[in-house]
């Protein structure tokens, strides 16, 4: 297998301009989106009350990848992050797959989370085509990433902060009603946790598992800190506080948000397999203030676009990656001046306009297209995991800035985890099994192009590691 070093050598050239601050609200941003204020009501409505261990549950499962990630990230600062790994520590095929499957779910992402803003303003002008707000948002959002990492960093730390001051705002007015002070009102105390039809956990384990897999999505978009290292300044001291503040500020925010919400609204009003309306929005509304859904709304669409401005970052990174590393076009790799991958972001956003257009056409083919980006990414955090295994066998006795605690142990524990999870999206024949449905053919049709087309590619790696080498 080709050195490690020569690996990390062709990518190259970004510059590094985030700084510790930005990097952690960037993540923050990352894993703060529309799962949790809207997808938390569809958790409820699998788990209510214990929709707090389904949470808990996936919260460990981030954490494990997170740190497992972030002593790759320190040890090797690379765009290409994870999948850059794999084909480090584990094979070339391994390093092709999850590049190419978590460019295309991202992609995905976007294209998603377009169609959601132009849905969101509809709220207000309900006049204008949703699909013209899905397009000019994306519009905006990619200049910002071609512009430098830097705007990036800039708008990102921006969109995370509101999302973050909405939270906050969420936890102390809900406090205060839960408890009773200074509002007039009696406290809600905590009989809608337990004392209602079923008790805490009404639908048991099951349901708690059935939360997990709706929880897990909220996680999605941790990863990003580890794909920024490449353009951070001082990553060995940057990454390991981000991650370390990530884990501390996503628990509290989740957790405690999510608890007042089920101690506030009885569950079977907060929680529904199909949301209508923020569970955000109802606790609010209850508790009387004007425009409740109006000010939501704005923060839902700040939370769409800080995910789409996000996905857009990690889609182009890591097509520049699959270029540096012959396994895509060698142009698409190329920098500006100011150090930015403008070809592989310029692509990644026509993926979006594609992938957006899909569900004007038909809302069943955007459907399969979400089965990828379902399967594809609990996949990636999988290979992440097995990666880290494999690095920890080739770094034996080298120090490491960042070390994850519970080695193999954890590991073991996140992919046996993960694996249940995807084990049990397949055998849901409701609505989560259009994951292995489409999932599977992706995996198995990529995988196919890699091997037909091994020979080139390898020839093709080849040429760019002498290239790096020259360098």
């Amino acid at each position: 297998m080709e050195p490690s070093s020569n690996i990390a050598s062709r990518e190259t050239g970004l510059h590094k301009a985030l700084t510790k601050r930005q990097v952690t609200m960037i993540g923050i941003g990352g894993a703060i989106g529309t799962g949790l204020f809207m997808g938390s009501g569809i958790a409820i409505g699998y788990a209510g009350p214990a929709v707090l261990i389904s949470y808990a549950i996936a919260a460990l499962i981030a954490v494990i990848m997170v740190f497992s990630l972030a002593e790759m990230a320190v040890a090797h600062p690379t765009a290409g992050s994870f999948g850059t790994y794999a084909e480090m520590y584990l094979n070339r095929w391994a390093g092709f797959v999850v590049r190419y499957t978590y460019w295309v779910i991202q992609v995905i992402a976007v294209g998603g989370e377009a169609v959601a803003v132009g849905l969101y303003m509809s709220l207000w002008f309900p006049e204008v085509p949703v699909w013209m707000w899905s397009i000019a948002f994306g519009i905006v959002l990619v200049y910002v990433n071609c512009k430098s990492v830097a705007n990036f960093g800039a708008f990102e730390y921006w969109f995370a902060l509101i999302k973050v001051a909405a939270i906050m705002a969420f936890i102390v007015i809900g406090l205060a009603y839960v408890f009773g002070i200074g509002t007039g009102r009696p406290p809600v105390g905590m009989h809608n946790l337990t004392g209602l039809e079923g008790g805490f956990m009404p639908h048991g384990f099951s349901g708690v598992w059935m939360g997990v897999l709706m929880a897990i999505f909220s996680f999605y978009g941790v990863e990003i800190v580890a794909v920024t290292s490449g353009e951070t300044q001082d990553p060995q001291k940057a990454i390991p506080y981000a991650l370390r503040s990530l884990v501390l500020r996503l628990t509290l925010f989740y957790v405690l948000a999510l608890g007042i919400m089920v101690a506030y609204l009885p569950w079977t009003e907060a929680g529904a397999k199909i949301v209508q309306q923020s569970p955000f929005v109802k606790l609010f509304s209850h508790a009387g203030i004007s425009h409740a859904a109006g000010i939501m709304n704005f923060v839902v669409i700040t939370a769409a676009l800080s995910s789409m401005n996000t996905n857009i970052y990690l889609s182009s990174r890591m097509l520049f990656s699959l270029s540096r590393g012959g396994y895509a076009p060698q142009f698409v790799g190329r920098l500006t001046a100011n150090g930015t991958p403008l070809l592989a972001t310029l692509i990644s956003g026509a993926g979006v306009v594609a992938a957006t257009s899909v569900s004007f056409f038909s809302p069943r083919a955007y459907n399969y297209l979400f089965g990828i980006s379902l399967f594809g990414g609990i996949f990636v955090w999988i290979m992440i995991l097995v990666t880290h295994l494999r690095f920890r066998r080739a770094w034996q006795g080298k120090p490491l800035p960042v070390r994850m605690p519970l080695f193999p142990i954890a590991q073991l524990l996140g992919i046996t985890l993960l694996a249940g999870i995807l084990i049990t999206m397949g055998l849901d024949t409701e609505f989560w099994n259009i994951s292995w449905i489409i999932g599977v053919p992706w995996l198995l049709g990529v995988s196919a192009i890699y091997f037909i087309y091994r020979r080139r590619i390898s020839a093709s790696v080849l040429a760019r590691s002498m290239q790096a080498a020259k360098i």
